[in-house]
């Protein structure tokens, strides 16, 4: 070898790369999924369905018209028309954005419910742990679907403005189903404030509320995720449930379960499909949608799952 060529040897000192973060690996994950990727496509367009799609509409919902009622769905009105004339598309697309923010306002006040007590239960533990899950045991004691066909009499009874008794629905909905969340958050909590992280947290001296809402919740948010989105199809189906009883959201305004018991006889149910099949399958596709989005959800999140 020459004295002036001089060999080439590999730099072993370059930074290693830096391993992907938990949101990164997590979305690898997700998007190799392909049921999860389905139902996030499925759920994306339901929401452009429900609140760009009215926009669009050369109709109005407060349209109507006699001599239209009951149209079979045609060029004009794609999916026909109902007992009143109104463009069933558009009461659909407007249905669906009651339905959807029904169950996303629902789960969210499920949430903090459910994250805020199940934490303080699993870091305080004693006689506050013991005073919040037998309340926890009385709610998930309660038949759900009864308790709500009551409070929906009592607010027919109370003859609530159709306007906020939504808005109570959402309420209602919410505070029954916080238990499960609670329960999976307490416990992460009593896993997480053993490990040396808290200790060190122990050792600044920081108060209580510091170390619960800016150490322990974060680690949990994983978990409450995966169950927030399951528990959205659960409060959909449950808004459809009593306003296909008449005792959630009332007409004039729409939800695609008041709409399904607007055909409520058995002409309308053999000879005019449209004026149910149609909502009744945009129930279906949400509520499937929002499942497989959980379930893709659990396994991306999993930190058992090794297979990238």
């Amino acid at each position: 070898m020459s004295a002036d060529v001089m060999p080439i040897t590999k730099n072993t000192n370059s930074p290693a790369k830096a391993p992907d973060s938990l949101w990164k690996t997590a979305w690898r994950r997700f998007t190799r999924n392909r049921l999860a990727v389905i139902g996030f496509i499925l759920i994306v367009f339901m929401f452009l369905f429900c609140f760009i799609g009215p926009y669009f509409s050369p109709y109005n919902l407060y349209d109507y018209n006699s001599k239209l009622k009951n149209l079979p769905p045609s060029s004009t009105y794609w999916l026909g028309t109902d007992k009143l004339g109104r463009d069933m598309l558009l009461r659909i697309m407007l249905a669906g954005r009651i339905s959807l923010m029904v169950g996303l306002v629902a789960t969210a006040i499920a949430v903090v419910i459910g994250a805020t007590l199940g934490a303080l239960a699993g870091f305080y533990g004693k006689w506050v742990d013991t005073i919040i899950m037998r309340i926890a045991d009385v709610f998930m004691a309660l038949p759900s679907l009864p308790i709500l066909i009551i409070l929906g009499a009592v607010l027919s009874d109370l003859k609530v403005n159709p306007k906020f008794r939504i808005y109570y629905l959402m309420v209602i909905i919410g505070v029954l189903f916080w238990t499960t969340l609670a329960r999976l958050v307490r416990g992460q909590i009593l896993t997480l404030r053993e490990q040396e992280f808290m200790q060190a947290t122990e050792a600044l001296g920081l108060k209580d509320k510091r170390k619960i809402f800016r150490h322990l919740l974060p680690n949990t948010i994983p978990v409450i995720i995966v169950t927030a989105t399951l528990s959205v199809a659960s409060a959909i189906l449950q808004e459809s449930a009593l306003s296909f009883l008449g005792l959630g959201v009332v007409p004039p305004t729409p939800s695609w379960g008041n709409m399904i018991s607007a055909a409520n006889n058995l002409i309308d149910f053999r000879k005019r499909p449209w004026l149910w099949i149609p909502p009744g399958t945009c129930i279906l596709i949400t509520t499937v949608a929002i499942n497989l989005i959980g379930d893709g959800l659990r396994d991306a999140l999993d930190p058992k799952m090794k297979k990238l």
